[in-house]
């Protein structure tokens, strides 16, 4: 059975310390003892720790080696459009387990009205669901999530290999990658996928003129939050496929 991981701001001289709801967990549920084992990350790197010491509303770890992590298959940027905030919810917990870098919300003109003024007082909750999320799928670290950002901002800061998903496109996406692009680890991609009721015709331009390929998943219509995951899905099994 795996050991359990948890992240620490940072290791210093061999020593991290947890605290709060972490701690608190490790104390009472788990019922942690002095010496035992865990996993720690400061977002960098992984290390094979042991419990030191408890005191109120903290453990403190001795670090005994570092864990060799594998290299990164594909550094990715998700632009989501703006959805239900559940729904929105679904998309930050499952793209953490496939291995996504950032999250950037979007605002797109089919995304509901209102949305973007409930982003700030749901960040916080955001990032907690992908701490939790990259503890599960024994990440390094969550990804970064920004605040909603309009599409024209999103598509000038997007970095890398540029795609759409787009429910109009009948270029597979499978297709795209094989035909106009080098796969090497490490590479940097965005996917951007677009709201319930998809794209306006103006956003296809916009999203053309910031050079964005756009590819299609397939003639079944899917959610936004389907598609996302369908999308990162195939990424990171044609970047495994090259990976040698």
């Amino acid at each position: 059975m795996a050991r359990r991981r948890f992240f620490v701001d940072e290791i210093q001289e061999g020593r991290a310390v947890v605290t709060g709801d972490e701690a608190k967990h490790l104390r009472q549920v788990l019922r942690a003892e002095v010496g035992q084992r865990y996993e720690l990350s400061d977002g960098v790197r992984v290390y094979l720790a042991e419990i030191d010491s408890f005191r109120k509303g903290e453990a403190t770890f001795r670090v005994i080696e570092e864990i060799s992590q594998s290299p990164l298959l594909l550094n990715v940027t998700l632009l989501a459009a703006l959805i239900k905030l559940d729904r929105f919810e679904w998309i930050i917990e499952k793209a953490t387990e496939l291995g996504v870098s950032r999250i950037i919300p979007v605002i797109a003109e089919r995304s509901d009205y209102g949305l973007e003024k409930a982003v700030p007082k749901k960040l916080e909750r955001w990032n907690r669901i992908a701490l939790e999320s990259a503890k599960q799928s024994r990440r390094v670290g969550p990804p970064a999530i920004g605040g909603a950002v309009v599409l024209g901002e999103a598509l000038a800061e997007a970095p890398g290999i540029r795609l759409v998903l787009d429910e109009k496109e009948t270029t597979p996406m499978l297709s795209a990658l094989r035909e106009e692009m080098a796969r090497n680890p490490g590479d940097t991609l965005t996917l951007l996928v677009g709201p319930e009721g998809g794209w306006t015709d103006a956003e296809r331009s916009q999203t053309l003129e910031a050079g964005f390929v756009p590819v299609s998943l397939g003639p079944i219509v899917m959610r936004a939050e389907t598609a996302a995951l369908v999308g990162l899905g195939v990424l990171t099994l044609v970047w495994l496929d090259h990976r040698e």
